[in-house]
C-alpha cells in the first residue's frame, strides 16, 4: 500500500488535486473561514473566475502538499504550520468541520492546535503587516 499524500490547507488553485476548502467571511471584527460541507474540486473555469474577480481574499483552497517544492517545507515538516501554532491565537475552541483533516499536513504535524487557528488563515494578504510577514516567513514586501 502506497504512502498517503498529505494535503496543504492553504494552497493555490493551480496546485495538484486542488479543492475549495472554504469561503472567507468578513465579520464585524475579523475574517473567518466557513468550511465547505462537500468536496468541490477546482476547474479551469473556477481558476479563471478566481483570477478575474480577484477572489484571493474570499476563497481558500487545499491541495496535495508539494513538500520540497514549497518554501515552507524544511524536508521534514511545514514550518508555516509551526509558526501559525506558535504565533497566532486560537479562534476556535472546538474542531472546525474540515473535509481534509485525515490528510491535512498541519493537523498531522501540529494536531488540534493547528485546527483551532486554521479558520483565521488567509493564503494571500494584500498588505501584510510585520506580524503576518513573520508568520508567512517573508521579510521583504511584495
Amino acid at each position: 500500500m502506497g504512502e498517503v499524500k498529505m494535503d496543504c490547507p492553504s494552497a493555490q488553485p493551480e496546485m495538484s488535486n486542488a479543492r475549495v476548502l472554504g469561503i472567507i467571511e468578513t465579520g464585524s471584527t475579523n475574517r473567518q473561514l466557513s468550511y465547505v460541507n462537500e468536496p468541490l474540486s477546482v476547474s479551469s473555469g473556477l481558476i479563471k473566475a478566481y483570477k478575474l474577480h480577484n477572489l484571493s481574499d474570499k476563497v481558500r483552497f487545499s491541495a496535495t502538499c508539494e513538500e520540497s517544492k514549497c518554501t515552507h517545507f524544511d524536508g521534514d515538516k511545514c514550518m508555516l504550520a509551526s509558526r501559525i501554532v506558535d504565533k497566532l491565537p486560537m479562534v476556535s475552541k472546538s474542531l472546525p468541520p474540515c473535509l481534509i483533516r485525515k490528510t491535512c499536513r498541519w493537523f498531522s504535524q501540529e494536531g488540534k492546535s493547528a485546527c483551532f487557528r486554521c479558520p483565521q488563515i488567509q493564503t494571500y494578504v494584500e498588505s501584510p503587516d510585520d506580524a503576518v510577514k513573520q508568520i508567512a516567513g517573508s521579510t521583504n514586501s511584495s
